[in-house]
C-alpha cells in the first residue's frame, strides 16, 4: 500500500540514514540468491534482477525521515479531493465499460476504484522511479524491518521469474509498491490480474489490470456488493485493509462519494 503517499502526506522528521546492521553487502546478497533458487527462481531471473544491485542510502533516508500523521480530514481531503475530481469524472466515464464489468464481477464500483487510484498515484502520473530490486535489497539489508522487506523482495523476484515484467521495468516508490495504485510485491502476486487478455498481469501500464486488480485486492478483504462505504461501513473497514490511517480511509470514501453523486 502507499509509500508514495506518505511522502504527500507525512510530516518531515530528522533523516537518520544509520548503516545497516553490519556485514558485506555482497556476502547478504549471495544469502538472497541462495534462498530464492531454493524457492524456485530461475538463475537467469536472479542474475537479471539481482545482478549488480547495490545499497542505496537515499532509500534508508526516506524510511528514517517518515514522520506521524498530523493533518486532519478536512486539512487532507480538502487539499488532494478537489483537484482530482474533474479528471475523477472524466475517467469515471473513460473506462466506463470496463468499470461495468468490474463492478459484475468483483462488486466493487469504479468510484471506489478512481478514488484510490487518484489519491494514490495522481491517476499513475507519479508512480515512483525507484529501483523495485534496489529499494526492497536496500530494507531487507537494514536493520529495522528485514524479514518483512525480505519477503517482498523474494515476491518481486518472483513476479519477475513469472514473466509479468523485467526487473528493468520494474519501477515504483522508494518502500517497493509497484503501479498505478501502488501494490507491494507480495499483494501483486496475490492479487493482480490479467484484464486485459495480453497474459501478463501489469500494474505499471496497463489501466484494465490496474482497475481489476485494485477491485480484486478490495473483494478480497471482504468488500460487500450495493453496500455503503462510508465510516462506520463493513466496507469502510476494507478501505482500512487498504491503508489504516484513519483520515487517509475517510478521504477516499469521500472522494468516492463525491465521484458517485457526479459532484
Amino acid at each position: 500500500m502507499p509509500c508514495l503517499l506518505l511522502g504527500l502526506i507525512g510530516m518531515a522528521a530528522p533523516a537518520d540514514a544509520a548503516a545497516p546492521c553490519g556485514g558485506d553487502f555482497t556476502t547478504w546478497l549471495q544469502g538472497v540468491k541462495q534462498e530464492a533458487a531454493a524457492k524456485g527462481i530461475s538463475q537467469r531471473t536472479i542474475q537479471s534482477a539481482l545482478g549488480g544491485v547495490t545499497y542505496d542510502p537515499s532509500v534508508i533516508a526516506h524510511d528514517r525521515s517518515q514522520g506521524v500523521f498530523r493533518q486532519s480530514f478536512a486539512e487532507f481531503s480538502g487539499r488532494m479531493v478537489p483537484p482530482r475530481l474533474a479528471r475523477g469524472r472524466r475517467l469515471l466515464e473513460q473506462y466506463a465499460p470496463i468499470f461495468k464489468r468490474i463492478d459484475q464481477q468483483f462488486g466493487v464500483p469504479g468510484p471506489v476504484i478512481v478514488a484510490i487510484w487518484g489519491l494514490e498515484t495522481d491517476f499513475g502520473a507519479n508512480d515512483g522511479n525507484f529501483q523495485t530490486i534496489r529499494a526492497l535489497a536496500t530494507l531487507a539489508y537494514d536493520c529495522r524491518r528485514p524479514d518483512k522487506f525480505r519477503g517482498e523482495l523474494l515476491a518481486a523476484l518472483q513476479i519477475v521469474n513469472r514473466g509479468d515484467m523485467s526487473a528493468a521495468q520494474m519501477r515504483g516508490a522508494w518502500a517497493g509498491e509497484i503501479g498505478q495504485t501502488q501494490f507491494l510485491p507480495s499483494s501483486y502476486l496475490k492479487f493482480a490480474v490479467d484484464y486485459n487478455g495480453n497474459g501478463r498481469r501489469d500494474l505499471i501500464h496497463s489501466v484494465p489490470d490496474v482497475l481489476a486488480s485494485t477491485a480484486n485486492y478490495l473483494k478480497s478483504y471482504g468488500w460487500q456488493r450495493d453496500q455503503p462505504w462510508g465510516e462506520g461501513s463493513a466496507n469502510f473497514q476494507v478501505l482500512l485493509q487498504w491503508n489504516s490511517s484513519e483520515v487517509y480511509t475517510k478521504t477516499v470514501a469521500y472522494f468516492a462519494e463525491r465521484l458517485a453523486a457526479g459532484q
